[in-house]
């Protein structure tokens, strides 16, 4: 793989992210205004609907094997379920912590799972052992969320106590 293959890569995954915030603090609007998280949850996966649907209409991909669908296991089908934890909670906390504070606390479970995941090679993926320089990075970005949620308290306190 060519050096611009995966330095474009690497900037999709990043834009991947960059998205997230996005997501969590509209639909936090839209929380409000829909009553609950679950309804916003609902209205989100719904354009989600929208906005793929033309894109493979227009790429017109091939239908899916229902040899594949019938014998697929359950937990491929569990990403659905995911993305609806992930919505709602992020619906729900995203007002009281905040966008950076949501953020980081979620990306700090990610990091934590993703080493878990590859660690093992869970649901197919190629294992990756968790060694002492990759968990030293995950206490490294853990140490970064802690600083992001918590390092404006002594502010806080202080304003507070004049």
């Amino acid at each position: 793989m060519s050096t611009l293959h995966w330095a474009g890569l690497l900037l999709l995954a990043v834009i991947a992210g960059a998205v997230v915030p996005f997501q969590s603090a509209i639909n936090a609007n839209l929380t409000r205004g829909l009553g609950h998280p679950l309804w916003a949850t609902l209205a989100s996966l719904l354009v989600s609907i929208v906005v793929v649907l033309p894109i493979m209409l227009a790429m017109r991909l091939p239908l899916p094997s229902l040899a594949f669908i019938t014998r697929a296991p359950l937990w491929m089908w569990a990403g659905g379920a995911f993305g609806v934890c992930f919505i709602s909670l992020a619906l729900m906390l995203l007002p009281k912590l905040g966008a950076s504070g949501f953020i980081a606390l979620a990306l700090a479970g990610q990091v934590v799972a993703s080493l878990v995941l590859d660690h093992f090679g869970l649901f197919g993926l190629m294992e990756r052992q968790m060694t002492l320089p990759r968990v030293f990075g995950a206490v490294l970005l853990i140490a970064g969320v802690v600083l992001i949620q918590f390092g404006d308290m002594p502010a806080k306190a202080v304003i507070a106590t004049s």
